[in-house]
């Protein structure tokens, strides 16, 4: 089986500020397998945060050897020394590839047999006029809304106020990135539901690595609770039971379908509910996730329409709900 790379840029539309950074642009590798004339693609994200730069992708890309798909899906998660990016980059490749050979869509290979349009939502950074974007985001057809906050307590709560106004019917989601403490996070969540505004969810409020402190939250926060840093891999998701109310499923951050399958499986083990999250990325990097939908309550993958220009379509999403057309593999094409 051949591997090959292509690096490009991707540039946001509008900088996105959460709360421990702002970003404009990030660089992707798209990874092609070519495998009995078909071609398989799958694409990883540069992230300072996962420790992912161009070279370090491409460095190992270069020292990957892969046998026939099936097989090379074993070796690739035998092999915990490749970067979760990485193989979750090469996983989809993979699934891809696979899909074409069976001529199904990959959703059919991870245990979504009929495809059904999904709403998901969409992020507004931290930004000085959030009520406006909100209102435009609804009139576009927008049901989800997920804010950033964590960087000024008191103004998340006026942020969350100010959208509820604009956006009444929408499902909210709030994400500090760990920017709180415990006790601002019982404060601030108590302060909004006050105001009358009802969160649909709080995605991991606290800085990672203190699961007594989520199950204390938990126990004093009126909105449903959802670990992201904390909740990486299997193990991490068994020690979460009964301390969140749910778990977010990156691929970047577990290492791509296959792990993520053994996560939904866990969490649901454990009584948890799946949100499946994502890194700004084109359509070919959001599109296996997709894919995942099925398996979750909480569907925010709009990576690829923060972008200025997406080079990957076949995902849709541009008016809050994501569509597959049903074609085999991953279903996404070149502009």
């Amino acid at each position: 089986m051949n591997l090959t790379w292509e690096v490009y840029g991707l540039d946001l539309a509008t900088p996105l500020r959460i709360s421990r950074s702002v970003m404009s642009r990030r660089d992707a590798v798209r990874v092609v397998l070519e495998h009995d004339g078909l071609r398989g693609h799958g694409e990883v994200v540069t992230s300072t945060y996962y420790g992912l730069s161009v070279d370090a992708i491409t460095s190992c890309l270069d020292s990957l050897s892969l046998d026939a798909p099936e097989a090379a899906l074993d070796v690739l998660h035998a092999d915990d020394t490749i970067p979760a990016g990485v193989r979750a980059a090469v996983d989809a490749a993979l699934h891809d590839l696979l899909g074409l050979r069976r001529a199904v869509p990959v959703h059919a290979l991870v245990g979504v047999e009929r495809w059904q349009d999904v709403p998901t939502a969409y992020t507004i950074g931290i930004t000085d006029d959030p009520a406006a974007l909100a209102s435009e985001l609804v009139e576009r057809g927008f049901s989800v809304l997920k804010l950033k906050a964590g960087a000024d307590p008191e103004r998340d709560v006026a942020t969350v106020t100010a959208v509820r106004a604009a956006a009444p019917d929408a499902r909210l989601i709030l994400d500090p990135n760990g920017g709180w403490s415990p006790d601002e996070t019982v404060r601030v969540v108590e302060k909004i539901t006050a105001a009358g505004v009802v969160l649909d969810a709080v995605e991991q409020p606290i800085p990672p690595g203190d699961p007594d402190a989520l199950a204390w939250v938990r126990e004093r926060c009126p909105a449903p609770l959802v670990a992201d840093e904390d909740a990486a891999t299997v193990a991490d998701v068994r020690r979460l039971a009964g301390a969140v109310d749910g778990v977010n499923v990156k691929l970047a951050k577990c290492g791509g379908l296959r792990p993520a399958l053994e996560i939904v499986s866990a969490a649901r083990e454990g009584g948890l509910d799946v949100m499946l999250g994502c890194l700004v990325a084109s359509s070919l990097g959001i599109a296996p996730a997709v894919h995942l939908a099925g398996h979750a309550r909480w569907v925010d993958l709009d990576g690829h329409l923060l972008l200025a220009h997406d080079p990957w379509t076949g995902i849709g999403g541009e008016d809050g709900t994501l569509r597959l057309a049903g074609a085999p593999g991953l279903g996404v094409v070149r502009r």
